[in-house]
């Protein structure tokens, strides 16, 4: 039977995982509005979590009938749905690749379940990490979407360590929806609005002192323009 203090946890965790969608929509989203009017002028323009896909990949042990019934138990414990098999577009002789075979599971997760996920992210799963030391800006890319590798699967509370025959990674890819103006659809745009909603969703950010020497968004793409023009000019001359 469970004590009174079991009782207690349980009952934070599931004010926990029903708080973040209310605290988005009740308190975040209004103090953008407000504070950054210029930015936001539209409350459409917000950006807002969309999706979660949850992957990965088995590589020849997909065709292990126990090793993928496994994984698939598993990210039904994890994310609470029944995950999707992939499988090859086309056959690669090198890697001893077939069309059409088992190669991984994936996951998405929309609404209720993609809140859920994420509270567990956030408050259970990262602290449960070795010499956590936070997330990188640099895993944004151009459409403003963030993705992240996990090394093993035994950081998650729903997986027990004496059922773990083999350990696996998972990359976890957080979709963001921007609706932004044309005026403000680059992608350092959408990233920096990554980076807002991830701070008031308390995501332990790293790095994000890197762009404090920038006093303006303008000096910003400068510099990223810069990189990008170095970019271009290594890889024409590696061509010659």
């Amino acid at each position: 039977m469970l004590n009174q203090n079991s009782l207690e946890e349980i009952a934070d965790i599931h004010s926990l995982l029903g708080d973040i969608r209310k605290e988005y929509e009740e308190g975040i989203k209004p103090i953008l509005i407000k504070n950054s009017p210029n930015l936001f002028s539209n409350p459409q323009s917000v950006p807002k979590l969309k999706k979660i896909q949850i992957n990965r990949g088995l590589g020849l042990s997909a065709q292990n009938t126990n090793i993928l019934k496994k994984n698939i138990e598993e990210f039904e414990k994890i994310t609470g749905q029944k995950p999707l098999i992939t499988r090859s577009k086309k056959a690669i002789a090198g890697f001893k690749i077939r069309e059409d075979m088992e190669l991984g599971i994936s996951v998405t997760l929309r609404g209720e379940k993609m809140y859920a996920f994420l509270t567990k992210l956030l408050f259970f799963t990262f602290a449960q990490i070795r010499d956590f030391r936070g997330l990188s800006l640099r895993s944004f890319d151009k459409a403003g979407n963030y993705t992240l590798g996990l090394k093993e699967q035994l950081i998650f509370p729903e997986i027990d360590y004496e059922d773990i025959e083999q350990v696996y990674g998972t990359t976890i890819t957080i979709v963001l929806d921007h609706c932004s103006p044309k005026s403000r659809s680059k992608s350092i745009d959408r990233i920096l609005n990554g980076m807002i909603l991830f701070k008031f969703l308390r995501f332990p950010l790293n790095d994000c002192g890197y762009y404090d020497k920038y006093e303006s968004f303008s000096e910003l793409n400068r510099n990223w323009d810069k990189k990008r023009h170095l970019k271009r000019k290594r890889w024409s001359q590696s061509q010659e």
